[in-house]
């Protein structure tokens, strides 16, 4: 995208982020004629305690070294929750950039092992949610959770996974904002390349989102899911990091609806395989596009 092709992250960020500040929100009026989203550079120039062409040097990339004072300043004009701050101080934060050799994600023996005495869907994913290992629950509870799949291209890009999440709207954000905070100041490994040119080129969501720079962990939490067979699930998700790689875990309440249905999820992928409709190979590149 153009602003890691530019080198000016920080100039970017803060003009996204300007965008989404209304002047209700930063306690200005909000009448007249205003031909832009969100605040003016002048209002948030103000309202920080600089300098209009100070703030015009940071986010056109002439000043790429603002203090900690007037990031946090710039964070509580721009409405920044914790994790959006910690990301706005790292754009400006030294880091060498030495190359760095790149290692081929894999998963450890042991965790092959782990997946296949599990009862329960795992899977484990690489940094650009790549699916790198699973056992057969995780397939039977979605066949993109098979190796080879990725899980934001599926989210973006397949009509069965956007079926089956039951909020496919949250679900997209979500995943959009985790992968560049997991991108970070890693903005030249290929395979991030790879992954933002080709949704960019083909989900007008995924170019929507990305534009909005949100940043956000997606680590546990509980999630609704539809299966084709069993129905709705509710199920917990943990991320477990393990060696380079993150173990994804997905689990019920005991002895609730979902159990029983997971339990009935389980015994029918012992007995036949289960068709969970139009799933397509990893490579596929042209699904319909939301």
């Amino acid at each position: 995208m153009k602003d890691e092709e530019s080198g000016n992250r920080l100039g970017s960020y803060l003009r996204a982020r300007r965008e989404l500040v209304s002047p209700v929100q930063a306690g200005l009026p909000s009448g007249g004629n205003r031909r832009v989203p969100g605040l003016r550079r002048e209002e948030v120039a103000l309202l920080a305690g600089i300098s209009a062409d100070y703030y015009l040097r940071l986010e056109r990339g002439r000043d790429k070294n603002p203090s900690p004072q007037v990031l946090e300043s710039l964070a509580r004009v721009l409405h920044l929750d914790h994790i959006e701050r910690t990301y706005l101080l790292g754009l400006v934060a030294a880091r060498p950039r030495t190359p760095r050799r790149r290692r081929p994600e894999q998963v450890p023996a042991r965790v092959h092992q782990f997946l296949a005495h599990l009862q329960i869907p795992a899977f484990v994913e690489g940094r650009a949610f790549d699916v790198l290992a699973s056992n057969p629950m995780a397939v039977a509870l979605s066949p993109r959770l098979r190796p080879g799949e990725n899980r934001l291209r599926s989210l973006l890009l397949d009509p069965d996974e956007q079926a089956f999440q039951q909020d496919w709207t949250k679900a997209a954000a979500g995943f959009i904002a985790t992968l560049r905070t997991t991108i970070g100041d890693d903005t030249d490994n290929p395979r991030f390349v790879e992954l933002v040119g080709e949704l960019a080129l083909s989900s007008q969501r995924f170019r929507t989102l990305w534009a909005r720079h949100d940043v956000r962990n997606l680590d546990g939490g509980t999630t609704t899911v539809n299966h084709p067979v069993v129905g709705e699930l509710r199920l917990h998700r943990d991320k477990l990091p393990v060696d380079d790689v993150i173990l994804v875990v997905y689990y019920p309440d005991k002895d609730s609806d979902s159990d029983e249905k997971l339990q009935l999820l389980a015994a029918l992928s012992h007995t036949e395989p289960i068709d969970t409709a139009r799933s397509r190979p990893a490579d596929t590149r042209h699904p319909k596009t939301p």
